[in-house]
């Protein structure tokens, strides 16, 4: 193996290097992401940032660099027959290793996609239909409880009416403000 690699001309050498060296990063990084070791956080504050929606793509950062790395050095080693011209050969290669990054942030964009946002926002509730839970006292006499379902998750929220007639439980009421966190609901 030794013999084989003082063989190689030095860009070939270099090449190699520089592919063993971000390979063995990338692996690294790609168990400590899966695993959850936050390998990912190994960014450096450049001060240059792309926005992608709610995270901010770090345009220098250490996993950018090892994505650049691996395009380069292993674009010059496969590329390295086809290409005699060490100048054109190390321009594509360049070119590629700046490919990577756009892929991965290409990737990382549409991974973004994927995520959601399931944080409860009262004020969504309004409009809904509900069911009573506890009574609701008539004309704000008291406070009750309503169940109203949101996005697919129920949520138990307490309640008031301005109706003169108190709601008993299993009635189904229509929500219709929010005032200091309490719903406020008629009759559907």
């Amino acid at each position: 193996m030794f013999e084989l690699y003082s063989n190689l001309d030095l860009f070939m050498k270099i090449y190699w290097v520089i592919a063993i060296f971000s390979s063995v990063v990338f692996i690294v990084q790609a168990i400590m992401t899966f695993v959850g070791g936050g390998a990912g956080d190994l960014d450096v504050d450049s001060g240059v940032d792309v926005e992608t929606g709610d995270m901010p793509f770090h345009l220098f950062s250490f996993r950018n660099l090892i994505n650049f790395l691996l395009g380069f050095s292993w674009t010059g080693i496969s590329l390295n027959n086809v290409i005699h011209n060490r100048i054109l050969l190390n321009v594509v290669a360049v070119l590629v290793g700046f490919l990577f990054i756009f892929l991965f942030f290409l990737i990382i964009k549409q991974l973004m996609k994927l995520s959601e946002n399931n944080s409860f926002n009262i004020e969504e509730t309004i409009g809904k239909t509900a069911d009573v839970y506890l009574t609701i006292p008539a004309e704000r006499q008291g406070k009750g409880k309503v169940m109203v379902s949101v996005r697919g998750t129920v949520h138990e929220l307490s309640a008031i009416t301005d109706n003169g007639e108190k709601f008993e439980t299993g009635n189904v009421v229509k929500i219709t403000q929010i005032i200091n966190n309490l719903v406020i609901v008629e009759k559907l």
